[in-house]
């Protein structure tokens, strides 16, 4: 029986929301599963992501595969990584220890990356805010001004005025 290790879909239309679920191959996407081993919600920025990371290498170790989202995900997460460096132990390339050590400076560099990002995007955020609001008073200064002259009364030129006043006719009283 192949094990795939895949997205099951929930939630509403247009707003989806993923259980990362171990499946034997041939059953439907939304069908029925072996273990519930995480949630992924692509709607929030950055998605959020919830995995317990020793049931997925257990499942890898076990022969499970991923999908390529899933994959992904796990790649994002930091497990695969992991899963690599346990490989590693396994042969005798390195110890427990060293694995860890490695795992937890890829940890910190990632968790540094990740804050920087969600900082970047806070700070385009803000700038596009500060920019439209600029963009918005101009448009209202313009929008004033046009609404100013429209209400000044019409000013007659002084030349015009004498050659008004000879056309007309006298005012009888």
């Amino acid at each position: 029986m192949p094990v795939k290790m895949r997205l099951q879909r929930h939630g509403k239309k247009g707003k989806p929301f993923f259980h990362i679920v171990i499946a034997d191959g041939r059953a439907p996407r939304d069908g029925k599963f072996i273990e519930k081993i995480g949630t992924y919600n692509p709607v929030t920025k950055p998605a959020t992501i919830d995995i317990c990371p020793d049931k997925a290498i257990t499942w890898l170790r076990n022969g499970a595969q991923p999908s390529d989202t899933v994959k992904a995900i796990l790649s994002y997460k930091g497990v695969l990584y992991k899963y690599h460096l346990l490989k590693g132990v396994d042969k005798g390339a390195l110890t427990l220890e060293q694995a860890e050590v490695k795992f937890e400076a890829w940890k910190a560099m990632k968790a540094a990356k990740v804050t920087g990002a969600i900082n970047t995007n806070i700070e385009k955020a803000a700038k596009a805010e500060k920019d439209r609001l600029v963009a918005e008073a101009k448009i209202k200064e313009a929008r004033a001004a046009a609404i100013a002259k429209k209400n000044q009364p019409a000013e007659v030129a002084p030349e015009a005025a004498p050659e008004a006043e000879a056309t007309e006719e006298p005012a009888e009283e």
